[in-house]
């Protein structure tokens, strides 16, 4: 099987609003002035652990154990507040069904905290296969995350799009073409580029994943 596999955060989703107020609740856990979206913003994209490490350091602290158990604690209940769709993600990921893909999420976000987003937000229903940050021993970049996400979707043939380095560098570790998602919060050196969600399908087509009749 064909198949497009995303990124989530800054990709799939804008979920700043709700990880800049975890984040910051456990700031104010500890007594610490809160960041700024925008400088958490920059933090995102190798998954939970490290995003409270930046965090803390920011404010010159070392994060511990107990600060995860208090941003999981409120982010698994909070997580689709204030996030949504990006604009054409719905489209897309339709336009993609129809055309015969099968299609994946990998993150390095929590995997229990990835599919109650999707399923909160209504995407969960697009997706074979999500591959969270604690899904396997590797994490992107790493192309063994990327990896046990084809084998569990049974792809033979993909595309990773992604908003991150990270997203580009787990497909070229597994030989695969990137889309780089140029409406989210990372940055990368990429071959495609897509502005938009809705330039999405007609990227992939371009490719030549033309999908197959379901």
């Amino acid at each position: 099987m064909r198949a497009v596999v995303f990124d989530l955060d800054g990709t799939l989703i804008d979920s700043l609003p709700d990880i800049a107020t975890a984040v910051n609740r456990v700031l104010g856990w500890r007594g610490l002035l809160p960041l700024p979206a925008r400088e958490i913003e920059g933090m995102i994209g190798d998954g939970a652990k490290v995003l409270l490490d930046r965090a803390l350091a920011a404010r010159g602290v070392v994060a511990g154990a107990a600060d995860m158990d208090v941003f999981m604690d409120w982010y698994t209940e909070h997580g689709a507040d204030e996030t949504r769709p990006y604009p054409g993600v719905v489209e897309a990921l339709a336009a993609l069904r129809r055309a015969g893909h099968r299609l994946g999420v990998c993150t390095n976000k929590p995997a229990a905290a990835a599919r109650e987003i999707l399923a909160s937000l209504g995407l969960d229903a697009f997706f074979d296969a999500v591959t969270g940050g604690d899904s396997t021993p590797y994490r992107k970049p790493d192309p063994r995350h990327l990896a046990a996400t084809l084998a569990a979707m049974g792809a033979q043939e993909a595309v990773m799009v992604g908003d991150h380095f990270n997203d580009m560098a787990a497909a070229k570790g597994c030989g695969i073409p990137g889309i780089f998602a140029a409406w989210g919060y990372g940055t990368a050196a990429a071959d495609y580029v897509a502005q938009n969600a809705f330039e999405l399908p007609g990227l992939v087509a371009g490719l030549g994943l033309t999908g197959g009749e379901e």
